[in-house]
């Protein structure tokens, strides 16, 4: 049976505070159905309509159930991402309310996010390697800031130095972040190599320029299911 159940709810962080976080996931879920923890970028929040999208269409197809979680600055109404410290910590307050709440010692994790939460999953995936972090059984990322813009001679891969399980990094062709070219054979060298898949004419959010009654989120499919893909390649 296809179909999603929405449900939002708060998680406790290990500060004493709340994030405001939302599950979509299968009417009808299996004890082994993945969990896909989706964090937003920097300047948006859980309901960008990318994350919401990819989070109806892999629930509709019971191929995951997806967990998205506002940051505590996006829930204080301010602009500024939290210091990395925190971003972190409350990441894994949502993964150890994934694995004690919601899912069953036999589904698997996935991490991931949008640009400023990929790159926070990846954080942690490699910190794993050094006794901390998450257990995941892959990483999906949408858009890697891979660098600043206009400075591709300083990269920023040092969250991606430990990670030893399957990824999967979507990056538009255009990404003012992330130059297509000089993310490749980063991902050729991780410890577990990594796949990447490019949108063409996509900039960081994997937008699409408007023309011949194209509109921008018509790369909201494509990468949906490549996303699907990669999911159901891990856990066959």
């Amino acid at each position: 049976m296809s179909g999603t159940v929405s449900t939002t709810f708060k998680i406790d962080l290990s500060d004493g505070g709340t994030v405001t976080a939302k599950i979509d996931a299968p009417v009808k879920p299996k004890p082994d159905t993945p969990f896909f923890i989706l964090a937003h970028g920097a300047n948006n929040d859980l309901d960008f309509p990318l994350l919401a999208f990819l989070a109806q269409r892999l629930a509709d197809a019971s191929l995951a159930s997806v967990v998205r979680f506002n940051f505590p600055y996006v829930e204080r109404g301010v602009t500024s991402p939290d210091p990395r410290a925190v971003l972190e910590s409350t990441f894994m307050s949502v993964y150890a309310h994934v694995r004690a709440e919601l899912s069953t010692p036999r589904a698997p994790v996935f991490a991931g996010g949008k640009s400023l939460g990929g790159r926070t999953a990846a954080e942690l995936v490699s910190r794993r390697h050094e006794g901390l972090g998450l257990d995941a059984a892959g990483l999906i990322i949408l858009g890697y800031p891979l660098h600043a813009m206009g400075r591709r001679d300083s990269l920023f891969v040092e969250p991606l130095r430990h990670v030893g399980i399957p990824s999967l990094f979507l990056v538009g062709s255009r990404d003012s972040l992330c130059d297509p070219g000089l993310l490749r054979p980063i991902l050729a060298r991780l410890d577990h190599p990594g796949t990447l898949y490019v949108v063409e004419g996509g900039d960081h959010s994997l937008h699409l320029p408007r023309g011949a009654g194209r509109q921008p989120d018509a790369s909201y499919a494509p990468v949906a299911a490549e996303v699907a893909r990669f999911i159901a390649h891990i856990v066959a």
